[in-house]
């Protein structure tokens, strides 16, 4: 069952030094695994800017979900089609070395639905990048 939390909060974004640099001088401390994207750690939840989230079909913002093991991902992607989401992207093991997948609400906003081995989720449900 999912649990009532997000996980990350990711914006799309036409010009992500900009972006990052706005974050970065309103005191938040950014990092950047590749050129296409950053993340900030926000309390329990990590904060996103993406150049390339347009091309997965969200409208401008799209929502994650992590969870504990890749074989959750799968589980949680069944279970939200199965309430009346649509499947956007099947569960696959992504070059970052997580699982990825996605589904859309009713409305069409996107949840990324992810395990990532590298950040840790709380007991709480926090998650630390």
């Amino acid at each position: 069952m999912m649990e009532s939390r997000i996980s990350l909060i990711t914006l799309g974004v036409r010009n992500l030094e900009l972006e990052r640099g706005f974050y970065e001088s309103l005191g938040w401390s950014g990092t950047q695994p590749d050129p296409t994207i950053c993340f900030f750690q926000a309390n329990g939840l990590v904060f996103g800017l993406w150049t390339e989230l347009g091309g997965y079909g969200a409208p401008g913002i799209e929502l994650a979900y992590n969870v504990r093991s890749p074989e959750e991902v799968v589980g949680l992607l069944e279970e939200a089609v199965a309430a009346g989401g649509t499947l956007v992207r099947a569960a696959a093991v992504m070059d970052w070395g997580g699982t990825s997948g996605a589904f859309a609400d009713p409305e069409g906003y996107v949840w990324e639905v992810a395990h990532n081995p590298g950040w840790s989720i709380g007991s709480d449900g926090s998650v630390t990048m």
